[in-house]
């Protein structure tokens, strides 16, 4: 069976080892940065997952037929100059990160340049529900092929979306000043709303306009996922940020969104609580006691 690498072992590549492995992959290798720390999460996810841990990029690609990169967003192009050494020719390269397209063509030429095929994948969807079957557009002259072959490691909603380096992860990126600005925005109006007692008011006037949700929920999930994952959502919005400057325009709000899901990042702990205005108010209660101490440098949420 084709080996498969796995290059990040995030909340992505986590996705990818768990559902390879149930589907019967067991030639599974994986690298990460972050294995240099034994106490990282990506150290402790390969303690538990049926993967190998390569010593170095280069080491972890040779002989797989397929490398699937999850890295961070800003990791997209030196992760596929780390990896492109130890490629075999006609591997698969399956670039997953939410990068600008500038940084995908640039990570493509690497592994182009060593021998290997090179697929954009833009994901489409959180992966936590539908998992290796979330909906991927595929972009690259290998898109086509690799959408037929896709089905053995169990990828089952591909589009061939453009023979195009950079149109995917434009796609995805543009959709994430959208998404990612969302949470941002219903993250700063409500630590403020709390304060006022309003946030009640303030979400259940949104289907005034927007269509109709529960509102509360929809807040307490992207509320959650800033807090949770803010730090590469951070890294995300600096990509998106890239993205719409590389289109000629002033990304003003993609640069507020990076700064804000940064802001929001390290507050895991508030998810123990038991509803949104009581998440919201220990995540207050935790950055005024941080700012306590740090006024001068700007870092209250």
């Amino acid at each position: 069976m084709t080996r498969v690498t796995l290059v990040g072992l995030g909340e992505v590549g986590t996705v990818f080892a768990e559902d390879l492995a149930a589907r019967g992959h067991t030639d599974l290798v994986a690298w990460d940065t972050a294995f240099a720390d034994p106490g990282s999460p990506a150290a402790r996810a390969a303690a538990a997952l049926p993967v190998a841990r390569a010593e170095g990029a280069a080491a972890a690609a040779s002989g797989a037929g397929l490398v699937v990169s999850a890295v961070t967003a800003a990791n997209c192009h030196p992760a596929a100059a780390a990896v492109a050494p130890g490629l075999r020719p006609g591997a698969w390269f399956f670039d997953l990160n939410s990068s600008s397209p500038g940084h995908k063509q640039q990570a493509a030429r690497a592994v182009e340049q060593a021998g290997g095929r090179y697929v954009e994948a833009a994901l489409m969807s959180p992966i936590a529900s539908r998992r290796l079957g979330s909906p991927f557009l595929l972009g690259g002259p290998h898109a086509a092929e690799f959408a037929s072959a896709g089905g053995a490691w169990g990828l089952s909603d591909l589009t061939v979306y453009s023979g195009e380096v950079g149109r995917a992860a434009a796609s995805k990126l543009c959709r994430s000043v959208i998404v990612k600005g969302l949470e941002s925005l219903l993250t700063e109006s409500l630590l403020a709303a709390r304060h006022y007692g309003v946030e009640k008011e303030v979400l259940d006037s949104l289907s005034n306009i927007l269509p109709e949700a529960d509102w509360q929920a929809v807040a307490t999930y992207f509320i959650s996922r800033s807090v949770l994952h803010g730090r590469r959502r951070s890294e995300e919005m600096a990509e998106a940020a890239a993205t719409v400057e590389e289109a000629g325009v002033q990304p003003l709000m993609s640069r507020a969104a990076s700064r804000r899901q940064l802001l929001a990042a390290g507050h895991a702990d508030a998810l123990a609580e038991p509803d949104l205005a009581a998440v919201i108010d220990h995540i207050r209660r935790s950055r005024a006691a941080a700012a306590a101490g740090h006024v001068s440098r700007g870092t209250s949420l």
